[in-house]
């Protein structure tokens, strides 16, 4: 599923896809690196970041 997602925000011109994972979460963290998703970390001069949702 998370491939079609991919394929479809390609075909939309988006250029950088994330993921929200919290850690210790082993099963999702390989799925993620299995789909070729890596990690990587905000500058922390430029703040925090803000997590926003809607229901």
């Amino acid at each position: 599923m998370l491939t079609k997602v991919e394929e479809i925000a390609r075909q939309r011109g988006c250029c950088k896809m994330t993921l929200e994972v919290l850690e210790g979460n082993e099963v999702a963290l390989g799925a993620y690196r299995k789909l070729g998703f890596s990690d990587y970390q905000l500058d922390p001069q430029m703040g925090r970041a803000l997590f926003w949702q809607k229901t």
